[in-house]
């Protein structure tokens, strides 16, 4: 993909309120109550392209898996990397629906054997958002496939062309 036209995309964030209207604040007195700052997705055209995948390491979301990880099935996907290289492809309700906490099915391709790629789809691969706003994917499936272990490397990029998660075991601990 580095050779041809970035793709399109809108970058999704987070608006934040911090001050009241007029009559939201006369609404907090006659109440009683006090103002609580919110926050918004909203969709906003980026002043950079999107993040260029390069094909020959594509793996923009790289990190070891953990204890917890291997016990539960999920990898642990931070926010700013869920927001920069997977949500800036998603359409603004799906994105929506994953923010407000309800899981989304995603399809991953298992590409550590580039001539035999597997795919993993349906109610068992999901994206869900966790309490301190990371976000998890929920493959048991591919954790057990592929043997998966505490430091173990892996490598993650959204693929907009497939509308799916590429997955590459990248290095391999063995006790």
């Amino acid at each position: 993909m580095s050779d041809q036209k970035p793709l399109i995309s809108m970058k999704k964030t987070f608006f934040y309120n911090f001050f009241p209207s007029k009559d939201e604040e006369e609404a907090c007195k006659a109440n009683n109550k006090p103002w609580v700052a919110t926050r918004e997705l909203v969709e906003i055209r980026d002043v950079y392209p999107a993040p260029i995948i390069d094909l020959k390491n594509p793996w923009q979301i790289k990190k070891k898996i953990t204890r917890d990880e291997v016990v539960l099935g999920k990898v642990v996907v931070p926010f700013f990397e869920t927001f920069e290289y997977i949500l800036r492809y998603w359409k603004m309700g799906v994105t929506q629906s994953l923010v407000n906490g309800y899981g989304v099915c995603v399809d991953v391709w298992d590409v550590t054997e580039e001539n035999d790629p597997k795919k993993y789809e349906g109610g068992s691969v999901f994206f869900r958002k966790l309490y301190n706003d990371d976000y998890s994917l929920s493959c048991m499936g591919l954790f057990n496939d592929r043997r998966l272990d505490v430091g173990d490397e892996i490598g993650l990029y959204w693929d907009p062309r497939s509308s799916s998660l590429m997955f590459k075991l990248l290095s391999q601990v063995r006790a």
